[in-house]
């Protein structure tokens, strides 16, 4: 389903999906209607489920991250689940095997900000514990 030409494609996506295909087909040595081609067909195949923004400068370097493993009480599981998703400060949630249910990626502005938003998961019905870990130092991401 997907060849080489295609995960070269992918790549370049993932690094700037904001790279026109001018500029792509140039870097993979292809048409423009070749690449659009293929953009359309990982699209209409789901490998290209949507496009995203990326923060940085000033704004990233502010901002502290904290991984945050989280145990459910199981049948309020589907409960947690929604009231995590309406925390703004929750960027992704996981279901993640081990002695945690979930694993989350919570992002603030300040220690102070992060500090709140842990309590707030913390006192969520369904929730009986957490255990989290704050981001020192992103080496790479992509």
């Amino acid at each position: 389903m997907i060849n080489q030409q295609d995960q070269r494609l992918l790549f370049l996506l993932r690094r700037n999906a904001r790279t026109s295909v001018s500029d792509l087909a140039r870097a993979l040595n292809l048409s423009r209607s070749t690449v659009q081609n293929r953009i359309a067909r990982l699209e209409a195949n789901g490998v290209i489920k949507g496009y995203s923004l990326d923060v940085g400068g000033e704004y990233t370097a502010q901002q502290v991250e904290a991984h945050v493993s989280i145990k459910v009480h199981q049948k309020l599981t589907a409960k947690t689940n929604i009231a995590l998703e309406q925390i703004s400060h929750v960027a992704q949630l996981y279901s993640v095997s081990g002695e945690y249910d979930l694993l989350a990626i919570v992002q603030a502005q300040s220690l102070e900000a992060l500090s709140a938003v842990l309590d707030e998961i913390g006192n969520l019905d369904g929730v009986e514990r957490t255990n989290s870990a704050v981001v020192l130092e992103t080496k790479f991401k992509r």
